[in-house]
């Protein structure tokens, strides 16, 4: 039960809106104190469930895969993959963070130099102002560069090294809610509720 019960849960806000994502453990507890209730899409629509009903519900609609059950004593409860809070409406207040994976993001992972896209394994930062004349480590500093023109600037401004940038470095206008990746298939009934956003460790000035 306890790989069950750190899977992963949507955090919806009485809005409806992607606020966070917590362990199954958590979202059970949240259920319990009726703080929360359980989001099920049918075919056409969404339900809601107290926990109470969503135990029932499970009873007759046992789900196929055993990741998909919490089993207890005397009976088998389906793992909610979303839930509704019943008085939060508010969205977390972050911006979006300067980190490795966003500056790719933004740009695609497209060299901002020679306008390669390139794996993000042969990709780096750039200070577009060397920190030596100055530049900060901000958005509208950093770029997204492949190795060999990273090497090519070198600590020089880019006409020094007669190179030219394909756009202009701004910040993202991205609503952070929350770090995942659609692409993983247990995250699929999440899909409708989701803005696609990444976090990762924020990078120091």
């Amino acid at each position: 039960m306890e790989a069950v019960l750190d899977q992963p849960v949507l955090v919806l806000n009485r809005l409806w809106q992607a606020v966070n994502i917590i362990a199954a453990r958590r979202a059970f507890a949240l259920l319990a104190r009726e703080h929360a209730q359980v989001v099920h899409q049918t075919e056409d629509n969404f339900r809601t469930f107290s926990l109470m009903d969503w135990i029932d519900f499970s009873d007759y609609n046992p789900p196929v895969e055993a990741l998909e059950t919490v089993r207890t004593i005397n009976r088998s409860i389906r793992l909610p993959r979303v839930i509704l809070l019943t008085f939060f409406d508010k969205l977390p207040c972050k911006e979006v963070k300067l980190t490795r994976n966003n500056v790719f993001e933004r740009d695609d992972d497209c060299c901002q130099y020679c306008g390669h896209v390139l794996p993000r394994e042969q990709l780096n930062l750039d200070h577009v102002i060397p920190r030596h004349y100055g530049g900060k480590t901000t958005w509208e500093n950093i770029v997204c560069s492949c190795i060999k023109c990273n090497s090519r600037k070198a600590n020089r401004l880019p006409h020094e090294a007669h190179m030219r940038l394909v756009r202009k470095p701004v910040k993202p206008k991205w609503r952070p809610v929350i770090s995942l990746m659609l692409s993983n298939h247990s995250h699929e009934k999440w899909k409708d509720f989701l803005d696609v956003a990444y976090w990762n460790v924020e990078l120091e000035e």
